[in-house]
């Protein structure tokens, strides 16, 4: 069991191996040279990066032992790491034009494993495994199992006690069955958004700490990095429903519009209000945020979509204006986001940013060999500095642990250009429920736009994470992420829609409920985040199979919404 937990002994050749946190190995470095040595590292996440200086080792003594048990290290081994050992102090950050007396790469280190370098007299490095480390994917197997065992558990014990609670008062009620009116509600709308409001807590947790899970660094796509763009597309979903609820009960546009304006204004507060959980410093009170992103997006889509609306529509007559009936509707929205990616695109590509380079995309600190450090963003990042400041934009970004980046807001205000596009896509996918009532003609346009999407997307980024014209990147929001995240949107979509509202495979449970109060949901988590049952402890919780069952709450919340 002590491998499906990710357990170690508490001590190894006098180290304390529970001073290891997640991801965390010891390595145990020992000079035989006969001068003092530097050695140096470089993450294999850490694109065009100089290696940075780990710390000096001693020259070789003859009472060498205590030295070097003195400077053993911790080193972080989510991703591969290379090992550059100098004979002089080359300054923080070791670039190409350095001669080193050895360097080396490891692939394949694992968490609280213990390894020895030794450099030996000639210079020449030896590299050996004194204690191997835990494969961490044993307990991703094994939270997956316990969770789907406890869900299956709790899942029959509520259906029981509903059927033991209920059934004698429906049959003393009813003398007679009733037909149930049909439900006109998409349930995969709501499964939709509960499986992104479950997840977006679920990686604000922690995730579980696996990296694949957490944020990208900068360029690429994690799992975290779908969630936040899936809840704007379905928030897109749901506007063109509820307009052309309104408009139906004789609601008019001004008042939609004001309503609208009303609820944007709510989010924004509410965001604004959990920014300041931690104390209401005004000096320093970061803006710009989550749900502050979605008043913006919510405003700008719900307004404009209510003003291009016309209450009663013609559908028209020839086959091929039948055929593009929901992009001929939409047009208008299309061409306000296509404005939005142009204006967008002129900018990041076309602005002078100081001490930038035109075009920049990168994450500034060491990346490029530290030719940018303080260019994070490029204009991006420029654009929100300008207009919020430094002491009221994210302070701590993904990027600053990998490339030793300065402050920048992924939820900055220059990135709500884009946001409007992507939830603009999510009012097309709510138009074309609208219009079209067979579920084949619904399917195949949402997988005719998430192919579309995909292949701009695969343009966009030459099929590469670093070296495309517009990598993929949740900070910038740009392009190329937006459209393969909204890929990603239409195409889960028609797979719940298919399985939950056509063939009824699945109700939907326990995520169903979850969509219905995101919500409350979202910022239950958020205020309540040091209380049960949102988080919780058990000594250490330095492993991953811990901080799996942190955010173990938001299930068990869920599975009792429906029977609130």
């Amino acid at each position: 069991m002590s491998q499906f937990t990710e357990y170690v002994e508490p001590t190894w050749r006098g180290l304390d191996m529970r001073k290891l946190k997640v991801d965390e190995a010891y390595l145990i470095p020992k000079s035989l040279y006969n001068t003092v040595t530097y050695l140096y590292t470089l993450s294999e996440e850490c694109y065009t990066c100089p290696y940075t200086k780990v710390k000096a080792l001693p020259q070789h003594l003859s009472n060498g032992e205590e030295r070097f048990i003195n400077v053993t290290t911790t080193l972080n081994v989510a991703h591969g790491l290379k090992f550059k050992v100098f004979d002089h102090d080359v300054g923080r950050y070791a670039f190409g034009n350095e001669t080193a007396l050895c360097e080396f790469e490891q692939r394949n280190l694992k968490e609280f494993g213990v390894y020895n370098l030794t450099i030996n007299v000639d210079g020449t490095c030896s590299w050996e495994i004194d204690k191997d480390g835990v494969n961490v994917n044993y307990s991703l197997l094994s939270v997956f199992v316990l969770v789907a065992l406890i869900l299956t558990v709790l899942k029959i014990g509520l259906c029981a006690w509903r059927s033991y609670r209920y059934e004698d008062e429906v049959l003393d009620n009813a003398p007679s069955p009733t037909p149930q009116p049909a439900r006109n509600r998409m349930r995969s709308l709501d499964v939709f958004r509960g499986m992104a409001i479950v997840l977006m807590i679920f990686v604000n947790s922690g995730g579980g700490d696996y990296w694949w899970i957490e944020h990208a660094p900068w360029n690429g796509l994690h799992l975290a990095d779908v969630v936040f763009p899936s809840f704007l597309w379905i928030m897109g979903v749901c506007i063109p429903i509820s307009v052309k609820s309104q408009l139906s009960r004789g609601t008019t546009k001004m008042q939609i519009c004001l309503r609208i304006a009303w609820r944007s204004i709510k989010l924004f507060s509410i965001g604004l209000c959990l920014n300041s959980i931690n104390g209401p410093n005004l000096e320093n009170l970061r803006i710009m945020g989550v749900l502050q992103r979605f008043g913006i997006a919510y405003l700008i889509c719900g307004i404009l979509h209510t003003l291009l609306t016309q209450r009663d529509r013609i559908e028209p007559q020839v086959s091929w204006k039948r055929a593009l009936y929901d992009i001929i509707t939409f047009k208008g929205e299309l061409l306000f986001a296509l404005l939005l990616v142009i204006i967008h695109l002129s900018i990041v590509f076309g602005l002078n940013v100081p001490n930038c380079p035109k075009g920049y995309l990168g994450p500034g600190g060491k990346h490029s060999n530290a030719a940018y450090p303080y260019c994070i963003g490029g204009a991006t990042g420029y654009i929100d500095l300008e207009i919020l400041g430094n002491s009221h934009i994210y302070q701590h970004p993904t990027a600053k642990y990998i490339y030793d980046s300065k402050p920048f807001d992924p939820e900055g205000v220059f990135g709500c250009l884009l946001t409007i596009v992507q939830v603009l896509f999510g009012v097309l996918t709510g138009v074309i429920i609208l219009l079209h009532t067979d579920w084949k003609a619904r399917i195949t346009r949402w997988l005719l736009w998430s192919m579309f999407l995909t292949i701009l997307t695969s343009i966009l980024s030459e099929f590469s994470k670093e070296s495309g014209i517009i990598p993929i990147n949740k900070n910038l929001w740009s392009l190329s992420f937006v459209c393969v995240t909204t890929a990603l949107a239409f195409t889960l979509l028609s797979l719940l829609y298919y399985i939950i509202d056509v063939r009824h495979w699945w109700t939907g449970y326990p995520f169903e409920a979850c969509g219905m109060n995101a919500i409350i949901m979202y910022v239950g988590h958020t205020v309540m985040h040091k209380m049960l049952p949102w988080h919780w402890r058990i000594g250490a919780m330095n492993t991953h199979f811990c901080y799996f069952w942190k955010p173990f709450g938001i299930l068990c919340y869920g599975l009792v919404l429906p029977c609130i």
